[in-house]
């Protein structure tokens, strides 16, 4: 039934028609300041050279053209561009930029269709001068492109070497982007811009894209493919997964993905996208195993047990594939799925009121720290 999802009557030209494409051919245009490096997706060069073709490959690269064998409303693919022009120059004032994306596909009334996307928009060519380009900074796409290519390049190197690369990657984005003071860690301050790529990059290296540890050679291809062809906003949630809270005296809300959100009096609610996570606190689940919720003046804990269900329901019925299924309690076996996932910050200062988690792990302020410390030496 969800493969075979039609377009609503009511849309012109697709009305009852299935919600997906054949033979895609997708061929990107550039003006001639900057140069396309290659692509990441569900996508295979087709090998055609030109002027626009970047020297510098990243993915798919070589080609300004791909084939996509089959396209859905949501398949996502990541381009990747490299700037040629000679820094030693400057850009004239009010210099543009253009990108034309071509894409040619049958619809599934067998038609052909062409759709043609231009984007233009300005040059900064500024050396001194970094603020127009950390305002128009986007960090959630730029942590979804970052791990597009460090999964693409766990298939020629190492795991170690990637996790180097996004290390290295991250020092030097800090070192030039954030505020400091030379060899002062005290001082340095990252603009609202970039504020929460480097918990980015700290999920993302603990992630099951990059750590394969209890994970089969083909469950590590099915989670690395369906990571380069979802949108932004589902593969944030595969990097960060969201974590709501459900307690007596308060709305459900977002909670930290962090140990110390774990508490025995309130139910957690992790969407994982692969998993659907609902996870009792200790207090919650010996009540519930008293059946109180079957007693009319619990009514309010009845009502608390079933929130976390009506919710998770809702996010299983709205996704393609549908994830797993968790109902857990803690400190039982599969309350693993949601463990494995929290920032460890049990043995931080402060972080007393914490669930102890035993991973070799480094905690979010751990690595924080480490990442000041390496990007504001001179």
């Amino acid at each position: 039934r969800r493969v075979f999802r039609r377009y609503p009557d009511d849309v012109p030209g697709d009305g009852g028609m299935m919600s997906m494409a054949f033979g895609g051919v997708l061929e990107v245009l550039t003006s001639k300041e900057f140069k396309v490096s290659g692509a990441i997706g569900p996508l295979t060069s087709l090998g055609k050279r030109g002027p626009n073709v970047s020297d510098v490959e990243v993915g798919k690269g070589g080609t300004n053209a791909w084939a996509i064998g089959g396209l859905d409303p949501t398949t996502t693919l990541a381009i990747y561009f490299d700037v040629s022009h000679p820094g030693t120059t400057a850009l004239p004032q009010n210099k543009r930029r253009h990108i034309q994306f071509l894409t040619r596909y049958q619809h599934s009334n067998g038609r052909i269709r062409l759709r043609s996307t231009t984007i233009c928009g300005p040059w900064h060519s500024d050396v001194n001068d970094h603020n127009p380009i950390k305002y128009s900074y986007d960090q959630e796409a730029a942590a979804v492109l970052t791990a597009r290519l460090a999964v693409h390049r766990t298939e020629t190197e190492d795991v170690s070497d990637v996790l180097r690369w996004v290390d290295r990657s991250l020092i030097r984005l800090a070192a030039k982007f954030a505020d400091y003071q030379p060899d002062d860690p005290q001082s340095f301050r990252l603009a609202a811009e970039f504020s929460l790529y480097p918990q980015f990059m700290f999920h993302l290296r603990r992630s099951q894209f990059l750590q394969l540890f209890n994970s089969s050679p083909d469950e590590a291809a099915y989670y690395r493919y369906i990571l380069i062809r979802e949108n932004c906003v589902n593969s944030l949630v595969m990097l960060q997964p969201s974590l709501l809270s459900y307690g007596f005296n308060e709305p459900p809300q977002p909670a930290l993905l962090d140990a110390q959100s774990v508490r025995p009096d309130t139910i957690l609610l992790l969407d994982t996208f692969f998993n659907v996570v609902v996870f009792h606190g200790e207090t919650i689940a010996a009540w519930r195993e008293q059946k109180y919720q079957e007693q009319e003046e619990h009514e309010s804990f009845r009502q608390l047990l079933e929130a976390p269900q009506v919710d998770a329901q809702l996010i299983m019925d709205d996704r393609f594939p549908v994830p797993r299924y968790i109902n857990c309690d803690q400190h039982k076996s599969e309350s693993r799925f949601l463990m494995a996932k929290l920032n460890p910050s049990g043995g931080d200062q402060g972080g007393s009121g914490a669930a102890q988690l035993f991973t070799d792990d480094v905690s979010l302020r751990v690595f924080m720290e480490h990442l000041m410390k390496l990007a504001v030496q001179s």
